[in-house]
């Protein structure tokens, strides 16, 4: 029987302090909250998911290099790397794997400087604006962009 499809969630800097910080930008809900939705999403969709959240944008590098032969698919909050982040951009095109990028908050309607992702350069899809319904809309576009990939 084969493996249920992997995809690799990850989440960029200060992730890690949701329900502390801005929650009126970014909710109440913590990091361990919307992991705990997303395994249930992927466990319902037949996938097996790695949620990882770093700081560090070499760390997050390094996880994307690694999901190319780990990995189906990679959904990212790249957070504030979002607009800075050619690194990550390259890192993730070099996958060759569906990406799906993630924000919480409506990027749109914030400061100017938000306006611009390099990843979306990278990915698939957008959703932004959701708060973290975004993660469940993310897992269910994966999961029929790697059946249909199949």
């Amino acid at each position: 029987m084969p493996a249920e499809p992997s995809v690799l969630i990850l989440n960029g800097p200060n992730l890690n302090m949701l329900g502390v910080r801005e929650p009126d930008v970014y909710g109440s809900e913590t990091l361990a909250d919307i992991e705990a939705a997303c395994l249930e999403r992927a466990s319902d969709l037949g996938l097996t998911v790695e949620f990882k959240q770093s700081n560090l944008e070499g760390e997050l590098v390094t996880w994307i290099q690694a999901a190319r032969v780990e990995h189906d698919g990679i959904i990212i909050n790249p957070a504030a790397y979002t607009h800075t982040s050619v690194a990550l951009l390259d890192a993730l095109v070099l996958t060759q794997l569906p990406v799906i990028e993630v924000h919480l908050s409506n990027v749109h309607r914030r400061e100017a400087f938000r306006h611009h992702s390099y990843v979306s350069q990278a990915a698939k899809g957008v959703i932004c604006g959701l708060g973290s319904h975004g993660y469940l809309l993310a897992l269910d576009a994966m999961a029929r962009i790697i059946e249909d990939d199949v």
